[in-house]
């Protein structure tokens, strides 16, 4: 496969690195000139330490390069940059492309999936995209480490076709129809996991992240099902396997992100302090309009919303969480 990668961050070298080993031509753009000399002079991503970028695989600064005759094209910049990333490279994308986005996110102003988005501004005719989401931290991908992921789409032809190229010796491929499930899941898994390295930050033990995971997984299945998407997808890959491995990683953004948040620092302090994009954050205003749009009732969400958005005391939070009105688990 001849492959174009637009964005240069950890998981789109990760990926990047992982198809050139496995046989296909790659090419890579980053919207940031200076961060394509690095890449191509060092051979080597800054937050991926001990990967070692393959000789072969190309760097570009244009983007019709990137976009031109290639059998596949991998969208891997964060999620607030798709939009901008699609327009500019839509004149470039030609009728029956095949994109695959792996960005997680919802646009706060539409409450629009990356792929919806994608489709919103690349207009060729016959263009499928393609959602790839699940557990799978780029440092574990970029050492080689067994991992699963799922290749979503309403098109199950693209889906098995994305399966295809991406499953190999250390990656296996599932296959889901659910894209919006599956995509819905990569967005609010961070919101989760936000939450849960919150409480561990507070001071919480085990049984508070226990409880966030699986309330949370609760959450996001509620909106779902409202909106449309099948069960299965959440208690599949994209959806529990990504909330447990984002809520508990060392290697995850979005939990270290609220372990200091839980400890005392303001979250756009926290944010600097983990000085990559921290997903769980630019998703939160996307969810809790859904929440409200669909009238589902997201709790945790809300609360990880009142502290990062409204300086809300996390402690307190927690406390209110915990003296809610009486349920069943059964709705």
């Amino acid at each position: 496969m001849n492959i174009g990668v637009l964005g240069a961050g950890t998981w789109g070298m990760a990926l990047s690195r992982m198809l050139y080993n496995t046989g296909s031509a790659v090419t890579v753009w980053s919207a940031i000139p200076e961060e394509i000399d690095q890449l191509d002079r060092d051979r080597a991503q800054k937050n991926l330490p001990g990967m070692v970028i393959p000789r072969g695989i190309g760097f570009t600064k244009d983007i019709e390069t990137v976009c031109a005759g290639r059998d596949l094209l991998l969208f891997a910049v964060p999620s607030v940059f798709v939009r901008s990333t699609a327009r500019r490279a839509a004149a470039h994308i030609p009728a029956g492309q095949l994109i695959v986005d792996v960005a997680k996110g919802l646009e706060s102003e539409t409450l629009k999936t990356m792929s919806e988005v994608i489709l919103d501004e690349v207009r060729a005719e016959g263009v499928r995209v393609v959602a790839l989401s699940g557990p799978t931290h780029a440092e574990e991908v970029a050492q080689d480490l067994p991992t699963t992921i799922v290749s979503a789409c309403a098109d199950p032809a693209a889906a098995k076709a994305v399966q295809g190229v991406f499953m190999n010796d250390v990656m296996r491929v599932y296959t889901n129809t659910d894209i919006v499930g599956v995509e819905l899941c990569g967005a609010l898994k961070n919101i989760i996991a936000l939450a849960a390295g919150i409480s561990a930050g507070i001071g919480y033990g085990d049984n508070a992240k226990a409880a966030l995971i699986t309330r949370g997984l609760a959450e996001i299945s509620r909106l779902g099902e409202k909106m449309g998407c099948l069960h299965k997808t959440f208690s599949g890959l994209a959806g529990m396997g990504d909330l447990i491995v984002t809520a508990t990683s060392r290697h995850s953004r979005n939990n270290r992100c609220g372990f200091l948040i839980g400890q005392g620092v303001k979250p756009d302090e926290a944010i600097r302090q983990v000085g990559m994009v921290v997903e769980g954050v630019n998703a939160l205003d996307g969810a809790t309009a859904l929440a409200k749009k669909y009238g589902v009732e997201m709790p945790i969400v809300a609360a990880v919303d009142a502290v990062v958005h409204h300086g809300a005391d996390p402690a307190q939070e927690v406390k209110n969480l915990m003296n809610r009105d009486p349920k069943t688990e059964l709705f």
